[in-house]
């Protein structure tokens, strides 16, 4: 018996980590617009929590086109998984270049003010991540798109982490009887 589950069977696990960190990130950039004082230190938070929640975006598209091999399908089923794997590799795509624009977007905060000083307009590092996080927005969008449909799988039609043949059983649930003074 494996300690790991077959990589099919680990979307379910992998998938919720890239929806909460990303969601979450876009947060520290607004606190960094807040507060100016620090705003480095958040910066550099939000693009780590960016990059995490990417690899797990990552992870979980991988995961889920295995998981997704194996899932019974009827028409209805087939339409709605379609279309979470298509948001779900756009979504996957928009983030990795979200990220890669966020991280020059904090080397830009980080290097423009030391070579340009004061000739620098102020309002210009602002101004990047507004820009970023209206971007950003529609990054989102896709992300609760893609995980409302793999909601509609599991909740609306019953689909559930398929294990793959090679997968052992594990044992049977163990059921209360009333016999062991369970009366509920």
């Amino acid at each position: 018996m494996s300690l790991i589950p077959p990589w099919d069977a680990l979307h379910p696990l992998v998938v919720h980590f890239p929806i909460a960190l990303l969601i979450v990130a876009p947060l520290f950039v607004v606190a960094a617009l807040v507060w100016r004082r620090g705003s480095s230190w958040l910066l550099i938070a939000a693009l780590a929590i960016m990059v995490l929640g990417t690899i797990g975006a990552l992870l979980a598209v991988s995961t889920g086109e295995s998981a997704g091999e194996l899932a019974e399908r009827t028409p209805a089923v087939a339409a709605v998984l379609e279309e979470h794997e298509e948001l779900a590799e756009t979504t996957r795509n928009v983030f990795l270049g979200l990220t890669a624009l966020f991280a020059a977007v904090v080397v830009a905060s980080h290097v423009l003010p030391r070579r340009w000083g004061s000739r620098m307009r102020p309002g210009v590092l602002p101004a990047l991540q507004i820009v970023f996080l209206a971007l950003y927005g529609g990054g989102v969008v896709l992300l609760v798109n893609a995980a409302h449909q793999g909601g509609r799988l599991v909740h609306e039609f019953g689909v559930t982490a398929m294990l793959s043949p090679s997968a052992q059983p594990g044992p049977p649930p163990i059921e209360r009887t009333a016999a062991h003074g369970d009366d509920d």
